[in-house]
């Protein structure tokens, strides 16, 4: 059984054969999809390792994909964006890509295992969202050390205010002995 998923999501089908051919062969499943709204249902059921998303698709392009999966961490995988029109992916999204790959179709195998490899060290660095029980963890937390702050400064307050008064009573002895 393969360990890794790789979504492949074009409206072409001669694209989407030739890049399953163009794969090393290895422990991996090849999911298609021939549309946007296909592709994220798959992204949601499947879960795949890598993506590789066309840029301009019907029903739901891949610039709606791109920005569902930007807004829902929990989606995120190795992103390889496909396009015969660079022109219209980074009108959208300005260069440099910082957490995903870009191919110019059409392209060679080559190319193909570059943008794979490339796609896979830059999701390395695409910030990781703070699970919910993390965050509520560290909040609880926080509010743990913001109550013993508020103590220790009520009582350096009092402190505070108990040495004035000593000040206040060391000097009111001293102008009387000055007199």
């Amino acid at each position: 059984m393969a360990t890794h998923k790789i979504l492949v999501i074009d409206d072409s089908r001669v694209i989407r054969n030739m890049v399953r051919d163009m794969l090393p062969k290895g422990n991996f499943e090849v999911l298609e999809a021939k549309d946007g709204v296909e592709g994220i249902n798959t992204i949601y059921q499947q879960r795949p390792n890598l993506i590789m998303l066309d840029f301009l698709l019907p029903r739901m392009s891949g610039w709606e994909v791109f920005q569902e999966i930007q807004a829902k961490p929990e989606l995120r995988a190795p992103l390889v964006l496909m396009s015969g029109r660079k022109e219209e992916v980074t009108e959208k999204i300005p260069e440099p890509f910082e957490y995903f790959e870009f191919v110019e179709k059409p392209f060679e195998q080559k190319e193909l295992v570059e943008a794979i490899k490339s796609a896979m060290q830059k999701f390395r660095k695409w910030p990781q969202p703070i699970p919910a029980a993390t965050a509520t963890a560290a909040v609880a937390a926080g509010s743990a050390d913001v109550a013993e702050l508020t103590q220790k400064v009520e009582k350096m307050q009092a402190e505070i205010d108990q040495l004035k008064k000593q000040m206040g009573q060391l000097v009111a002895f001293i102008k009387q002995k000055l007199k």
